[in-house]
């Protein structure tokens, strides 16, 4: 999902199942031309800014497919943060119920 809105999914993604959440990290995930603009201070709150809001924007609205079903909960909560300097996002996704 990431790819189609942004132009490029990351490298490798890390994820740990806790109670009702699943924690996601993921390494290498900006574009060319975010790598340019993170650049500066300004460049890095931009990228920091859109990168985050775009993604909790479009998972509160939907939800990355199959993902509910796989895990056989609902999708309550997204929460996310963007570290544009080392090239890190973390995505926490809570559910409505243990995941077993």
């Amino acid at each position: 999902m990431r790819k189609d809105l942004l132009g490029k999914g990351p490298e490798r993604i890390h994820t740990v199942f806790v109670e009702n959440m699943a924690i996601s990290t993921l390494y290498g995930n900006l574009t060319p031309t975010e790598k340019f603009i993170g650049r500066t201070k300004e460049g890095k709150e931009m990228v920091h800014l859109a990168r985050t809001k775009l993604i909790q924007e479009v998972y509160a609205n939907m939800p990355p497919e199959g993902l509910e079903e796989i895990v056989e909960a609902k999708l309550v909560h997204l929460f996310s943060d963007f570290k544009v300097e080392e090239d890190i996002a973390v995505s926490v996704f809570v559910f409505d119920k243990p995941i077993e």
